[in-house]
């Protein structure tokens, strides 16, 4: 009896001294909580130190990241009341597939993230929020985007008459955001202080280290870092400085609703041709269906190449037998086709044979197939590339532009109310 009171004393006296969890931000009929705070904080930092990168201050990581969640929760918030879910089934899938590209089972890739202290149940519905929020974005935002021949073509054209098709530029960015409905008195203060950053860069300051020390961009944790990019691939509040600017230049205050950035070009390439191998190919497949196993569809397959080394026509097998009806009408030719084009089971097939070579039957996702490779040679791949470039520019330019417009409302249109000393 003495030893049960003694415990419980002890267990008592513990309770009082462990910390009190607070919330730390409410937002909408949710909360963050200082807990799921610093856990997330923990995170972000090992992920810095482990890429190299120098932290910035603890009181603006603080900040950086509770904004992240603030915008995390709000995006979830909306995918929940708009029915977007992801099941069990395609969370292991996901997981499975993360632990193969680590060349470990699943069993392992769980011992390891225990060991390095993360909690696998927690890790999973990290996961299911990370694919909760890229469907949401897709169906929101990125599914609305399109792009037609003719933007391409007037992208093209663009290119050309201001001599920029063959230069890329590398752009880093900082941003010192401004408050929704910002009073002029706010203004000036920002303004102020990104005068004062800008002198500090044109005073030798690293760009790199100051944008993740002070920039709001949600690119900040890279260093500011936008990627390279084509003349008509930046962002349009930008265009207008990029002509004049030279590598290392640093741009003057551009101001923005969302508040005033600075730009640094930090590098310059230029494009080469692209010289690709390509193949000509022709092949038979065999779905199954309700009608027919995947058994008997292979079966169907190796019965067809028999005939096929017996000297039975291709093409008129293909005609007659196969399931693709996009290529059987052509005898089950496939015309010339890129690496990437095909499915990776077709792909590794087509490359690992001869021209004249005859494949055994093997397995996609579409059913079972028998190859015949025909030709190859080297093509000149650069007209195509060119286009896809383009259309990837100016989609990723509408998506930019089209995300920061999606956030910046769904931010507006949110409760939010901030408890963190300082912010």
């Amino acid at each position: 009896m003495l030893g049960l009171l003694i415990l419980f004393i002890f267990q008592s006296n513990a309770y009082c001294y462990l910390p009190l969890d607070r919330i730390v931000a409410i937002v909408n009929d949710d909360v963050i909580m200082q807990s799921e705070l610093e856990t997330k904080i923990r995170t972000v930092r090992g992920q810095l130190q482990q890429q190299g990168t120098q932290l910035p201050p603890a009181s603006i990581l603080e900040r950086q990241v509770l904004d992240k969640m603030v915008q995390t929760r709000i995006q979830l918030q909306i995918a929940t009341r708009t029915g977007v879910k992801v099941d069990d089934e395609s969370l292991n899938r996901t997981i499975s597939n993360i632990a193969a590209e680590n060349k470990v089972s699943l069993s392992q890739f769980r011992e390891i993230l225990e060991k390095d202290g993360y909690i696998y149940e927690q890790f999973r519905e990290d996961i299911r929020n990370e694919i909760t929020l890229s469907q949401l974005r897709k169906r929101q935002v990125e599914n609305r985007i399109v792009v037609t021949e003719k933007e391409i073509d007037n992208f093209l054209v663009n290119q050309e008459f201001q001599g920029t098709t063959q230069t890329e530029i590398q752009i880093s960015h900082i941003l010192l955001a401004l408050p929704s409905e910002a009073t002029p008195d706010e203004i000036a203060q920002v303004r102020q202080v990104a005068s004062r950053v800008r002198e500090d860069l044109l005073s030798g300051a690293d760009f790199t280290d100051t944008a993740r020390t002070v920039s709001d961009g949600g690119n900040a944790e890279n260093g500011g870092d936008l990627g390279w990019r084509k003349l008509e691939d930046v962002p349009s509040l930008f265009a207008d400085y990029i002509p004049d600017m030279e590598m290392g230049d640093i741009s003057e205050l551009i101001q923005s609703p969302s508040g005033f950035h600075i730009i640094r070009i930090s590098d310059i390439r230029s494009d080469e041709k692209n010289i690709v191998e390509q193949t000509h190919a022709r092949h038979i497949l065999i779905k199954p269906d309700e009608l027919i196993s995947s058994k008997q569809a292979r079966e169907k397959a190796e019965l067809l190449k028999v005939r096929i080394e017996n000297g039975d026509d291709f093409a008129l097998l293909a005609k007659g037998n196969s399931d693709d009806p996009g290529s059987a009408i052509k005898g089950g030719d496939l015309g010339w086709t890129t690496p990437g084009a095909l499915v990776p089971e077709f792909q590794k097939m087509m490359d690992s044979m001869e021209p004249g070579q005859v494949s055994n039957a093997f397995k996609t996702d579409y059913g079972w197939h028998i190859l015949e490779v025909l030709e190859r040679r080297e093509h000149d791949n650069s007209e195509s590339v060119k286009r896809g470039k383009a259309r990837f520019a100016i989609r990723n330019r509408k998506l930019e532009e089209a995300m920061q417009n999606w956030t910046r409302q769904l931010r507006d249109e949110a409760y939010v109310e901030y408890r963190l000393d300082g912010v």
